[in-house]
């Protein structure tokens, strides 16, 4: 991500968390909602423009700026060992996940069979291998990023492949909150390559919806899973009747 837009996307979420909208913006930035969203969304922010919301949120561009540079020391992935270590314990990766979506202490020991003690190791245990800080009262700060993905082809999606895809794709994905599509089509590389470009940019979209309803409630929020694929591919059945 480049720095001007993580500086965007600081100020985004400095928005959100004193709950102002970018129709509050209008009159700071004398632009109408449609511009003040494309703005957002597309650039380009110019310094003018940047300090005058930053001013208008009661901070400074420097103190964004600070910000943004924190984020960015963040770890976008964990490493081989690390994951490894997830998958090998089942506790510790359900712990794990529920910290990544901002759970609270209470929420995890309250939901899932994980006594206080056991909560309290298994934290302890994230911080030790660098994916928390884990701070007095059972409190805690993620050391990894808001655009944090796990590793192409490593422990966790091959854990999620074998053991849990499965289940995932065990519904008829009818009700309003499902959606299961399957495309099969004729493309170049050139179209491929830009239906590609348009997953990683869906995938931002949802991390960036996720990071605004950080805010909400867990009562308000749900676990939600995404699966997103696409490669070169011909179903066995025909690939079998073509001439060799």
């Amino acid at each position: 991500m480049r720095d001007s837009q993580r500086l965007v996307d600081t100020v985004k979420r400095e928005l959100k968390r004193q709950g102002k909208t970018y129709a509050d913006l209008c009159v700071v930035l004398d632009l109408s909602h449609a511009s003040v969203k494309r703005l957002f969304a597309q650039g380009p922010f110019t310094l003018v423009r940047l300090e005058a919301v930053c001013q208008y949120l009661g901070t400074d561009l420097l103190s964004m700026m600070r910000q943004a540079e924190a984020e960015r020391s963040k770890l976008n992935a964990l490493t081989l060992e690390q994951e490894s270590e997830l998958v090998a314990d089942e506790r510790l990766l359900c712990v794990a996940h529920a910290l990544l979506n901002r759970w609270s202490f209470e929420e995890i020991i309250q939901t899932y069979e994980i006594c206080e003690h056991e909560c309290i190791r298994l934290m302890a245990k994230l911080d030790r291998m660098r994916i928390i800080e884990l701070r007095p009262n059972n409190h805690y700060r993620l050391l990894v990023s808001r655009g944090f993905r796990w590793l192409s082809n490593g422990p966790i999606q091959q854990f999620f492949e074998h053991q849990v895809q499965a289940d995932f794709f065990n519904s008829s994905f009818n009700s309003a909150d499902q959606k299961r599509v399957f495309v099969s089509t004729m493309l170049s590389d050139a179209s491929l390559q830009k239906a590609i470009e348009g997953m990683d940019k869906l995938v931002d979209e949802i991390n960036a919806m996720h990071v605004e309803d950080e805010s909400l409630p867990k009562g308000a929020r749900r676990g939600v899973s995404f699966v997103l694929a696409a490669r070169p591919w011909e179903t066995p059945i025909f690939s079998r009747l073509r001439r060799t």
